[in-house]
């Protein structure tokens, strides 16, 4: 039963509840009982009394007709915006109104704009009429060729930013510019990509075709990759002059490329010589440093090697002995790769390794073959803490071993073919075996012969062919070798001296490392696509020639320039011509490029004009291989430094600082950051590679975790600016796909921005035919003019800086200044101010449309058009597209200190208004002082009274008075500065108790604050040790937080009044 099944007995006459004054026991209640229980009853009648109003309200609502429910109106879909612009036209701008052009679409925004850029010659380089570069200077760029293997990354999103940005920007700035564009053939990688493909289709290799047939197909394979890989840069917008577009084994450059060659192998500097390489046994090719990818294992480690059913074991230092000639002694040593045992012609000890002067001079016998090896005393070899301090030496397998064969003249004894197979150097029982079953035969038989002593962990590094996945073979072969000693010295003085800066110093100073530390660079590699050595192989009758040495090779552009060649070195002798069969490396054709593209060796127009190029931009992961390369090599053949500048950026990681890899399912396409992708076809565009089915899986968690949510469309301009606004000067970027989505908000910011103020303008608007100061100004016209020519000097000074972060983030707080603060605050002088004041507001807006679009044109070229192209224009203005417009430079004029100061007290006042309004929750009918016995302060908030009414939307006035006096009983204050205090009328409005315990927490917290900066100042030895800029930081906080105080008690006194 509940307590409403048992209500008090109330009197009906009088409606007093009834207790009864005795207990059950028949006893008296106290009269405190009494008055206890009176109170429980009439809670409880009250309580039923509600619960029979709801029941009451209940029953008349179920009979009640009942209210149909309110539907929410569904937002109208926005209709697909349909582009009518004819390719290669300038853009057919539809109106503003258009429900298609409601919302910002980058899609929308960034459509036609390229291809018009392009055929009326935006991007052209410009020159006087006489064909000189122009008197405001120069500035070019090579763009770094990107591989024609297959599509973009981040990467290449990254650099093109950069680049196109400083382009841009030198261009709008009146300068002749050049930004060269180009492609690389890539030799091993598209080589590879091919093979694999034909093996796909037709289970053939590139040996059961001709060397012509099969680089027909790798022709035919890069036309269409090329197209793709063009049209995804045009994607990123970048202003390349296409008319100068190169391609590394086009007709040009290849004879560049032979002229090098021929030049160098003439004088020495290409040589021949039978030395170590990286091979790569899938691949059949020597590969650089570059494409070697090290993995790094902590111990005993199964890895997948192409060719092989199984894994193969890494990680693992098997320990073996050697028989000492002559005694029963044995010689105990160890290795990683026991199949190399073959290859062994040496056993190293340490000259002052007491446990083995015995055997100086003595031999041990090799244990599969008919063969002693000598023992060599080597102190560079041998540590004599390490191991047994015996080393086996393997002069052609090992770089090491090598240098150590040299050392002592050992004999160099190639163990394997370039198929990986054992060869008939290891005997009839070994040849042709694969190399790492050889190595499970070799400990095999160790065991058999009661050599084997034991195996351990080995914490190692595997070097691996990033391109293949196979395991690299140190091989022994002929190849073209370019001496770099000498070259690098001049390289060294270049920058030492001067004529090239690197940037950031963390750069130049792996630049010198490296250069201090060159070895001679390998250029052969086994290829059939690339530039075929332009050397020639002179066989002489009746002679035995070694193809190995320098002595019988002749270069040459053509077959008869070499024959004439071999009859000047070999005069009378009767011989052939045979032309070697490999291919140069890539980086020796991309060492070549910033002069091969301008017509070199030809004395051209373009090199006159472009060479040195102003700057290289490019990542500094390829500082050595390409940079150095290009400066090494442009100084020996032309004779000059072929840049001023190198910029190194930074590597794009995903959000988490990881490496980007397919593996991990964090590479990103920027095609996928411009248009956007759901989550599946991130996973389905997995399954187009080549990744083994476990990793798909692997990389689809990545993907998930990376982008839960797919990547949402951005847009080009947004991520340009993201990128740009990355760039810090660090080693890495952590890319937050959210970063840039919130550029794409940006955008959207600009884009509303610019079509209410075109609102505000009106049709019929006509700028100045200049721009400039009228006279007219009002103060927030001065104070917004103000802040443009700061930001103008800022990104000037940042952009000749290469201070990407300073010059997006000056444009970026720039723009919301516009958009929230001067669009905001000039409503009441263009809808309610004089004629003369409507004119001036008008035309400082148009001037901030102007420069602001202007500004961000480098980083964000398509909004940036969009945008400036629906603008009146001046009837100065000659630029037919923002591209060739003026950049904004600063003005003199424009400088105006007091006025800044003036509009940002304002600001501050109306910022401490509404903050106090928000706290006390006042939103209408408002009335705030403003109070200030500084004059000039004074002068300014009463001059704007009307600009602070606009801006706050909860008052209707603003009174400004000189004395705390005049404000009246019943207000809160804050303190804006010293100088200024804003009161807020509160009498009526609020709980005066609550408000009171509100300001004296903030009384005692800025009363500890003060205490704090007086301790300090108070400090034993503050005054010779504290800073001029840290005395002046403390004293201003000390004035402020006084000044706080001051009016914090004020406003509680002003409170207790409101009570009394």
């Amino acid at each position: 039963m509940s307590d409403l099944d048992n209500l008090p007995p109330v009197d009906p006459k009088t409606g007093e509840i009834i207790i009864n004054p005795l207990k059950e026991d028949g006893s008296e209640k106290t009269p405190k009982e009494i008055e206890k229980e009176r109170k429980k009853a009439e809670k409880l009648l009250k309580f039923a009394a509600k619960q029979a109003k709801k029941a009451a309200a209940a029953a008349k609502s179920s009979n009640a007709p009942k209210k149909a429910k309110k539907v929410k109106k569904e937002a109208e879909p926005i209709p697909d915006f349909v582009d009518t612009t004819v390719p290669g036209e300038k853009k057919v701008l539809v109106s503003l109104d258009d429900p298609a052009l409601k919302a910002y679409n980058p899609a929308n925004v960034e459509s036609s704009w390229y291809e018009w850029w392009v055929k009326s010659g935006a991007f052209d380089p410009e020159f006087t009429a006489d064909g000189k570069v122009k008197p405001e200077g120069l500035f070019c760029i090579p763009a770094p060729p990107p591989n024609v293997t297959g599509a973009l990354h981040i990467g290449h999103a990254l650099t093109i930013a950069i680049q196109d940005s400083l382009i841009r920007y030198n261009r709008m700035k009146g300068k002749t510019v050049l930004f060269l564009p180009g492609f690389d053939h890539a030799g091993i990688a598209t080589q590879s990509v091919v093979e694999k493909q034909i093996w796909a289709k037709e289970k053939k290799t590139r040996h059961d075709f001709s060397r012509e047939e099969f680089v027909g197909k790798v022709w035919e394979w890069k036309d269409e990759y090329h197209n793709k890989i063009k049209n995804q840069i045009k994607k990123l917008g970048a202003s390349y002059d296409w008319s100068r577009e190169a391609f590394t084994l086009d007709p040009k450059l290849s004879n560049s490329v032979e002229e090098a060659f021929v030049r160098l192998h003439d004088d020495g500097t290409i040589y021949r010589a039978n030395r170590l390489v990286n091979w790569s046994v899938k691949l059949n090719t020597a590969i650089s440093n570059l494409e070697v990818e090290n993995k790094d294992i902590k111990g005993r480690t199964l890895i997948s090697v192409p060719n092989y059913d199984e894994k193969v074991e890494f990680g693992v230092l098997t320990s073996f002995a050697y028989p000492v000639v002559g005694s029963d002694e044995k010689l105990i040593v160890a290795t990683t790769r026991p199949e190399t045992i073959f290859g062994d012609t040496a056993v190293a000890i340490h000259p002052d390794d007491s446990r083995y002067t015995h055997l100086h001079g003595k031999f041990v016998q090799h244990p599969f073959l008919p063969r002693q090896i000598p023992i060599v005393l080597d102190k560079e070899a041998v540590d004599m803490e390490f191991g047994t301090g015996a080393v086996k030496i393997t002069p052609a397998h090992d770089q090491n071993d090598y240098n150590t064969g040299k050392r002592h003249n050992l004999e160099f004894i190639n163990i394997m073919t370039d198929n990986g197979l054992l060869n008939e150097n290891c005997g009839p029982e070994w040849d042709g075996m694969k190399r790492f079953d050889a190595r499970v035969k070799v400990i095999e038989q160790l065991k058999e012969k009661g050599l084997y002593i034991g195996q351990e962990d080995n914490e190692m590094t595997i070097p691996t062919c990033s391109r293949s996945g196979d395991v690299i073979e140190p091989l022994l072969k002929p190849q073209w070798w370019v001496a770099q000693g000498d070259m690098a010295k001049e390289a060294i003085r270049a920058v030492k001296d001067g004529e090239i800066t690197i940037t950031p110093k963390s750069s130049e100073a792996e630049y010198f490392h490296w250069l201090n530390n060159i070895q001679d660079w390998c250029i052969s590699r086994q290829l059939w696509w690339g530039h075929r050595c332009p050397v020639y192989f002179v066989e002489i009758e009746g002679q035995e020639c070694d193809r190995s040495s320098n002595d019988n090779w002749v270069a040459g552009k053509t077959l008869e320039e070499a024959e004439a060649k071999a009859k000047a070195k070999f005069p009378g002798a009767k011989f052939t011509l045979e032309q070697d069969e490999d291919v140069l490396d890539t980086w020796f054709s991309s060492g070549l490029w910033p002069f091969s593209t301008l017509g070199w060796p030809g004395k051209t127009q373009d090199m006159e004009n472009f060479y040195p190029f102003s700057m290289l931009e490019t990542g500094w992961d390829i500082l050595f291989f390409w940079v150095s390369r290009m400066i090494l090599l442009g100084l020996k053949l032309t004779g000059s430094i072929p840049f001023k500048e190198v910029f190194c950026h930074s590597l794009v990681r995903d959000a988490q600082g990881r490496k980007m890899s397919k593996s991990l399912g964090n590479v990103v396409d920027p095609l996928d950051v411009i248009a956007g992708i759901k989550l599946e076809d991130l996973h389905a565009k997995l399954l187009l590679g080549n990744l083994d089915p476990r990793e798909v899986e692997k990389a689809k968690l990545g993907q998930k975790e990376s982008y839960p949510n797919g990547i949402p469309q951005c847009g080009t301009d947004a991520m340009r600016f993201a990128l740009c606004a990355y760039t810090t000067g660090g080693r890495d970027i952590n890319l937050d796909i959210l970063r840039v989505e919130g550029y794409r908000k940006f955008c959207n910011k600009i884009y509303q921005a610019t079509k209410f103020a075109l609102l505000r303008l009106g049709d019929d608007y006509q700028p100045p035919a200049t721009e400039g100061l009228s006279g007219n100004e009002s103060l927030v016209e001065k104070w917004i003019l103000h802040n443009l020519n700061e930001t103008n000097k800022t990104v000037n000074e940042a952009l000749d800086k290469r201070d990407f972060l300073n010059s997006t983030s000056a444009i970026y707080e720039f723009w919301y200044l516009v958009c929230d603060v001067f669009i905001e605050n000039s409503k009441y002088l263009m809808q309610e101010g004089s004629e003369v004041e409507q004119k001036s507001a008008k035309d400082t807006l148009y001037i901030l449309l102007d420069n602001a679009l202007k500004l961000i044109h480098p980083f964000m070229p398509y909004i940036s058009e969009e945008m400036w192209q629906r603008l009146p224009k001046r009837s100065t203005e000659t630029a037919v597209t923002i591209v060739k417009a003026s950049y904004p430079v600063y003005k003199k004029e424009y400088d105006n200190i007091a006025a800044a100061n003036a509009y940002d007290l304002v600001l501050n006042i109306t910022k401490e208004a509404r903050s106090l309004l928000a706290e006390y929750s006042i939103l209408k009918n408002g009335k705030v002082y403003v109070e200030s016995g500084h004059a000039e302060s004074f002068e300014t908030a009463k001059s704007q009274k009307d600009s602070i009414v606009s801006l706050i939307k909860a008052i209707d006035e603003v009174e400004v008075v000189s004395a705390a006096s005049e404000i009246p009983e019943g207000c809160v204050l804050k303190a804006v500065n010293p100088d200024v205090n804003v009161h807020l009328l509160v009498k009526g409005h609020v709980d005066i108790d609550a408000e009171i315990a509100k300001v004296q927490k903030k009384l005692e917290k800025s009363t500890k604050m003060k205490q704090n900066i007086e301790k300090t100042i108070n400090s034993k030895d503050y005054d010779t040790k504290a800073n001029a800029q840290a005395k002046e930081a403390n004293k201003i906080k000390f004035d402020n937080a006084t000044a706080e105080i001051e009016g914090l008690e004020a406003t509680i006194e002003n409170l207790k009044r409101l009570k009394l």
